[in-house]
């Protein structure tokens, strides 16, 4: 608007001016709105399909693994006294476990000491400890101790000369008489791996064999001495340093966590709930697919009067070839014996296009051909890399759903380019129409002050006779 206008004429020049400017401008700005809201839609639509698509692709990858098919699994039936894991390389079999002993490590404590903060334990000569980790270890670690260190120093001093023997040393108070005394705890556990310390003269209060059991306040082991575990495998009676044991089946670690009254059950075999969940995995990311590519192309009735829901995609070509070349690869008989198409798992297709699992079914066929079912999947020629081959074009960097992105969003950069065009060029006209129509009225107004003066002057002429209303 170009302030007060229409005064010299009569005339609405700012209703005109907005009609001429609104009739110029309305067809193009809704052509671009239709636009622009048909490329977001679609550019959403390729968005939600491509997303579908790469979860279907995750999934395939996962089921497409040779190692998948080679795990193990190695299962007890009593977790909590033993726990097992099984190699590739572990053959199938049950095995009966039982635990007789569990492998332990030494732990020791010195005679009691007299320590109140009184009067606190005090060594009474400079000396060396020799501590020694069963009697295997002829050498020993050498710790020495100085006059007048305390229970504390001590303690201190052989963490430090101790830290790489496995062995640390603590201190445990008896609050009630005011005694302490040093306790040591061995990293390494089995037989004949008890802590043993020899003491110089004057420092014998600190002295402990570890095969000797303490009694009261005097030193030696606590609780059980350093013992290996002690475990029979189908009635033959083994024996182990620690409670972690490797290759005693071929290919399976197992652990032993609690002794048992009864032999427990150990189940070496093919990871056949892994295999399993994976085919389930696949099969939901392929219904999603669908149901992805259903809701893109449908197009709904909402009730009599109202206008169609319409999905992003709906006619759209690359959806059509997408699916008809996935469908053609799901129906493709496999060239083996055993396991041929996914109906033999128990996979079949429903009306509405996805897939539905016969668990009975699929579990049998898993347990009575699980090789076949292993190539049917993997490999070159396996299902898995049939399918990925038909929808890799569709999903990888440079693909068709990115190209067709790429393309909707330069239109839609492009809209925007236009709408400030228009803008622009609106603006220019506004200001021309404001500019004649302005011209105008005050030509008129000039023309209507020019025709009054003249009314004026000739009324003033003598003989002329004025006509009254």
């Amino acid at each position: 608007m170009a302030g007060i206008t229409g005064i010299g004429s009569g005339v609405n020049i700012n209703e005109i001016v907005g009609a001429l400017v609104s009739a110029e401008k309305a067809p193009k700005e809704a052509q671009l709105a239709r636009l622009e809201k048909a490329s977001t839609t679609k550019f959403s639509a390729l968005g939600s399909l491509k997303g579908a698509l790469s979860e279907f692709q995750t999934a395939m990858k996962d089921l497409n693994s040779l190692a998948l098919f080679e795990k193990r699994t190695a299962t007890s039936s009593n977790g909590s006294a033993v726990s097992a894991s099984a190699e590739k390389t572990a053959l199938s079999g049950t095995y009966q476990l039982a635990v007789k002993q569990l492998a332990t490590s030494s732990r020791v404590a010195t005679a009691s000491v007299s320590n109140t903060s009184a009067e606190p334990y005090a060594a009474s000569v400079d000396g060396q400890l020799t501590v020694k980790l069963g009697a295997g270890d002829s050498a020993g670690v050498l710790v020495d101790i100085k006059a007048g260190d305390t229970l504390e120093q001590i303690r201190d001093t052989l963490n430090t000369a101790l830290k790489d023997k496995g062995i640390s040393a603590n201190i445990v108070n008896n609050p009630a008489d005011g005694t302490s005394r040093l306790v040591l705890n061995a990293k390494d556990t089995g037989a004949g791996k008890d802590i043993v310390i020899t003491a110089a003269a004057g420092l014998e209060d600190l002295a402990v064999d570890g095969a000797v059991k303490g009694v009261g306040d005097s030193a030696g082991y606590l609780g059980d001495p350093a013992q290996s575990a002690v475990f029979t495998i189908d009635g033959l009676e083994q024996t182990s340093s620690t409670n972690s044991l490797k290759d005693v089946i071929p290919g399976v670690t197992f652990n032993l966590l609690t002794e048992t009254d009864k032999p427990l059950t150990l189940t070496v075999g093919q990871d056949k709930a892994g295999v399993t969940a994976n085919i389930k995995k696949f099969v939901d990311a392929y219904n999603k697919l669908i149901k992805t590519t259903s809701e893109l192309t449908n197009v709904t009735q909402v009730g009599e009067g109202k206008a169609p829901v319409v999905g992003g995609l709906v006619g759209d070509a690359t959806v059509r070839t997408l699916l008809s070349g996935v469908r053609n690869e799901l129906v493709n008989p496999a060239g083996q014996e055993g396991i041929r198409v996914l109906a033999d798992l128990g996979i079949t297709t429903q009306n509405d296009g996805t897939l539905k699992i016969d668990d009975t079914k699929l579990g049998a066929a898993i347990t009575d051909n699980f090789a076949a079912v292993g190539s049917f999947f993997t490999g070159d020629n396996g299902l898995m890399s049939r399918v990925d081959k038909r929808i890799d074009g569709y999903i990888q960097t440079g693909g068709v759903l990115e190209q067709r992105m790429k393309g909707l969003t330069s239109t839609l950069a492009d809209v925007g380019k236009q709408k400030e065009a228009l803008t622009r060029r609106v603006g220019q006209m506004q200001t021309r129409l404001f500019a004649q129509f302005n011209a105008m009225d005050a030509l008129v107004g000039n023309l209507n002050a020019t025709s009054n003066r003249l009314t004026q002057a000739l009324g003033s002429l003598p003989g002329v006779v004025k006509q009254s209303n």
